[in-house]
């Protein structure tokens, strides 16, 4: 066989195994192919999305869940205190409180003629437990004091004991004076002995000061004023 001749049918037999490569390869295709789709019908949970029923559940809870959350703040909103009123009541309590520790802690009424020679409660005029004895339980002012009286006002810190702005007429400025922008806030005082580290009871006196707003809340400040300055008399 010449060569020329090889040639030819070595071309015919390549053309012949194309096609059946070809057919190999589609079928080979064809195949894979079937196996993907083989593969989606068997797990079709790996390309599933989020049914209705499950979109309404979840938006049920999270509806539950919010206005629960929304009941609680709204809750605590309406209980808690406002700031503007909290910080006026505060204001309030603690200038009284300074008022009264301000005040002198003497042992007998400083309007007594002894007041600035006695010792003891004894020296003081009508002795211990008298009507000038400022450490007589209970404490409070002598008959006829007031805060603001002209003649006998307020002039010891256990005078106040018992004070209330209610029956005094209102919050006063320092004048004695109505402020009317505070008709709506009341306060109180109290004034007992109290001992403080080695301090006796008798020498040591709890100042505590309540002021209520409009919202009904109370602020309570509190201090200690001892008996430093014993015959000191305004």
């Amino acid at each position: 066989m010449s060569t020329s001749n090889r040639r030819a049918e070595d071309k015919g037999r390549r053309a012949d195994c194309r096609p059946c490569r070809m057919q190999a390869s589609s079928e080979k295709s064809r195949q894979g192919s079937d196996k993907t789709l083989s593969s989606v019908i068997c797990h079709p949970s790996s390309e599933r999305g989020i049914s209705l029923i499950e979109l309404i559940m979840f938006i049920v809870i999270v509806s539950v869940a919010l206005a629960g959350i929304l009941l609680v703040m709204n809750v605590t909103t309406r209980s808690s205190a406002d700031p503007l009123i909290h910080k006026q009541s505060l204001a309030i309590a603690e200038s009284l409180l300074e008022e009264v520790a301000l005040m002198p802690f003497t042992l007998c009424d400083p309007d007594d003629v002894n007041a600035a020679s006695a010792v003891t409660a004894a020296d003081c005029t009508g002795g211990a437990g008298g009507a000038n004895d400022e450490g007589k339980l209970p404490l409070g002012p002598e008959a006829g004091e007031t805060r603001y009286h002209a003649a006998t006002p307020f002039d010891n810190v256990s005078d106040y004991n018992g004070f209330d702005s209610v029956t005094d007429g209102g919050i006063k400025d320092i004048t004695g004076s109505v402020v009317a922008a505070l008709s709506g806030y009341s306060a109180t005082v109290t004034v007992a002995q109290q001992s403080a580290g080695g301090i006796a009871a008798a020498e040591s006196l709890l100042i505590t000061v309540s002021v209520t707003g409009p919202d009904g809340m109370p602020v309570v400040v509190d201090g200690v004023r001892t008996r430093y300055a014993p015959r000191t008399t305004p």
